[in-house]
Parts: structure tokens; C-alpha cells; sequence
């Protein structure tokens, strides 16, 4: 039996401890969740959407897991009777700039693939969301929606069931003693030996793999607050199912989009603003330290420079509802401020940043001795939870 701590209780950190726990070899899984509840930050405040690799660069580790995940995630929820509706999206393309990303980005598709990808005419576009304005619209049809939540709560029954633990409000200070195959584990609660710990701490996972391994870690993690607002009862006929905009390949971010929920609800957002706290989901939140890491790191002052514009954008969108309107505007002309309400979701996005103010993209997993360090798992994340899990056991477990 191999004791295997996981430090994280959001959706990766739980999808590990399930598909070990469903393993052949035996593992005792044991989660440690610094709060009170699991999925508390960014597998609980996303739009639950679930993405099918889309965007990604071919070849790129997250293209390859992006499309497995979502047909595992998929097979999770119907095996499970978990909530979720695989309804489509359409990417709209508003000037001749974006119609030539939009053929790109179909390309990219095919080339990850994708299948069933195809340009709507307008009447077919009318039928499908009578209320987008569009030069070109792409139809995506193999993405959906989905309960997040849900899907966590059986990962987690799963893994009690085969025997592992969930510790909630357990903060993981460090290691007391390392060697090449085990590892005492120092929380604020205990100490535990182990042979295997898995770092899947997201917004922290920088900060988690320093306190393991007492080597600063080779990325930086800076957090984005991504904000939404709930479209009133009355207005939700304008969206029927994902309206997304052409996203600027420069970005990981997607743009201000419309999402329909599992829920029945409709949201538009997000931007993506620098967040003064590393779970900073109010823009008032503010933690000195945070601040201080973050706007005196060098690759997020090299990354202002190169991107003043889109900065002043985003924040701007955060601190005005009329430039957060407009944005969506771009989609849907008839929308107005009037039309949407105060409440919607916030989350924190966990942004890798290199020192020359490169945002990364793509997956990054690292093994030190007996530990792995999830140090970037942005979205699709969530949806590809499982096809994630499965590649770390595949390659750095067994």
C-alpha cells in the first residue's frame, strides 16, 4: 500500500485521488484542503463550461488532454447522473481581422480534432441565436455545459468509499524531513509520513512548491479575477446556449462571452484583471504581500509594457459597468445595462507568468524526488480534470 498526499481539494487534486482510487495498485489516498469545503476557489467559481480543445496548439499537451477530457468528463457525468447538456458554442468574428483568426482557429480545431466544426450563414446563425451580431460565426458543437460542483462531490464520496480521507481546514505548512522515497508532511493539524505527495494547489501551487522542496519554484503564479454578471429573468431569451468572441491569440483569456448554466441561469463575462490578493475575488480585496509579490515581479512589469492597452481594458471593465456592457455589446448589440444584474460569479484565475512577461499556455508538471508539482493547469483544466489525472499517473506515478 503506497500513502499518497494530494495537496489541493479542487476538481484536479480530487480527480487524482479518483483515478488512483480506482487503480489496480493500491493507494491510500489522503486530501488536504486548506478550507472548509472542497472546490472552494477556481473548480467552484468558474462559467462550467465544458471545452473541447478548441483553441490550444496543436501538438501542445493541453490540445492532446483537452479532447480526451472532455469525452471523459462527459462519460463521468452520464455514468454519474451528474447535470450537464453538450448544447454547442458559436465563436463570432466581428470585423475582417477576426474572420481571418476564426479560420485560423477552425483550422486549429480540425487540426486538435475537433469534429462537426462549421460556419453558420445567417439564417442558419438566426435560428440558432437571433440576437448575435456577427461577420462570421463558428459552430462549435461538441462543447457544453455542466455542474462542477457536482462532479466533485462524487469524486469525492468515490474516494472516502475506497477507504481515502478529505482533511478540510488543514493547511499544509511544509515538510518536516525529506528522502528519496518518503516524506513527512507538516500541516497546521499534524505531521504524517508519505510516500508520494502531489502538489495540486492552483492559485498557491508556486508558493506549495517552495514550502516541499525549499527551492524557489521555476514559474510564478499571478492571479486574475475574471468577473461576471447575471442576465435578468426577463432578458434570458437573448441567450440560448455559449456565444463566445473571437479570442486575440496573445491571451489565454477568452473574452466576454454569454453562457447559459446547468442551472438555467445566464452570465456574461468575464474580463481579466490583476488580482491585489491571491484569492481576491471583490476588487476591494487587497493583501499587502500579494500586492507587493506581484507588482514588483519582473515578468508581470515586462508583461504591462508589452500590454498596457489590454490592461487598461480589462481594468476598466472591472470598475465600469457601461465598458463591461460594451464589451458584450460587441455579441449583441441589444443588450444594455438595464438588462443585467449585480451577483454574478467571480473567480480567480491561477496565471503562470515567466520573468520576461510571457504568459504560459500550456500544462506544466513537474517531478522532484517523490513529489509532482502541478505548477499550470489553467483552462480547461476543470473539464479535462480526469485526462489530466490519468496522464500524471501514466507518467510520473507509475
Amino acid at each position: 500500500m503506497k500513502n499518497v498526499a494530494i495537496v489541493g481539494g479542487g476538481i484536479l487534486g480530487l480527480a487524482i485521488g479518483y483515478e488512483l482510487s480506482k487503480s489496480k495498485a493500491k493507494y491510500k489516498i489522503s486530501i488536504y484542503e486548506k478550507e472548509s469545503q472542497i472546490g472552494k476557489h477556481q473548480s467552484g467559481n468558474n462559467s462550467g463550461v465544458l471545452h473541447c480543445g478548441l483553441y490550444y496548439k496543436p501538438g501542445s499537451l493541453k490540445a492532446k488532454l483537452a479532447l480526451e477530457g472532455i469525452k471523459e468528463m462527459i462519460a463521468f457525468c452520464k455514468a454519474n447522473k451528474i447535470e450537464h447538456e453538450v448544447c454547442g458554442k458559436i465563436v463570432v468574428a466581428s470585423d475582417e481581422r477576426e474572420i481571418r483568426l476564426l479560420d485560423d482557429l477552425a483550422e486549429r480545431g480540425k487540426l486538435n480534432g475537433l469534429s462537426g466544426l462549421n460556419f453558420l450563414n445567417n439564417e442558419e446563425l438566426k435560428i440558432r441565436e437571433p440576437h448575435v451580431s456577427a461577420a462570421k460565426a463558428l459552430l462549435v458543437p461538441e462543447e457544453g455545459i455542466v455542474s462542477y460542483r457536482q462532479v466533485m462531490d462524487i469524486m469525492a464520496a468515490f474516494i472516502k468509499n475506497e477507504g481515502g480521507e478529505i482533511f478540510l481546514n488543514n493547511k499544509v505548512l511544509g515538510i518536516s524531513s525529506l528522502n528519496e522515497n518518503s516524506s513527512v508532511l507538516k500541516t497546521e493539524n499534524f505531521e504524517k509520513p508519505y510516500d508520494l505527495i502531489i502538489n495540486c494547489s492552483g492559485l498557491f501551487s508556486d508558493r506549495t512548491y517552495k514550502s516541499l522542496t525549499t527551492h524557489k519554484s521555476p514559474i510564478k503564479i499571478l492571479p486574475f479575477r475574471g468577473e461576471y454578471m447575471h442576465i435578468a429573468e426577463e432578458y434570458k431569451h437573448i441567450v440560448n446556449h455559449l456565444i463566445y468572441p473571437v479570442p486575440d491569440p496573445q491571451y489565454p483569456f477568452l473574452g466576454v462571452h454569454f453562457t447559459r448554466m446547468v442551472n438555467g441561469g445566464r452570465e456574461v463575462g468575464p474580463n481579466a484583471v490583476l488580482a491585489l490578493k491571491r484569492e481576491g475575488y471583490k476588487n476591494t480585496d487587497f493583501s499587502f504581500s500579494d500586492a507587493l509579490e506581484a507588482l514588483t515581479y519582473k515578468g508581470f512589469l515586462n508583461f504591462l509594457s508589452k500590454n498596457f492597452k489590454f490592461a487598461m481594458g480589462e481594468f476598466a471593465s472591472s470598475l465600469s459597468t457601461k465598458a463591461f456592457v460594451a464589451k458584450a455589446k460587441k455579441l449583441i448589440p441589444d443588450v444594455e445595462e438595464y438588462m443585467f444584474t449585480k451577483g454574478g460569479t467571480a473567480g480567480v484565475r491561477a496565471q503562470a507568468i515567466s520573468p520576461s512577461g510571457e504568459l504560459l499556455m500550456d500544462f506544466n508538471i513537474i517531478k522532484e524526488k517523490n513529489q509532482i508539482h502541478v505548477l499550470n493547469a489553467p483552462s480547461p483544466g476543470a473539464t479535462a480534470s480526469l485526462s489530466i489525472a490519468k496522464y500524471i499517473i501514466d507518467n510520473y506515478v507509475k
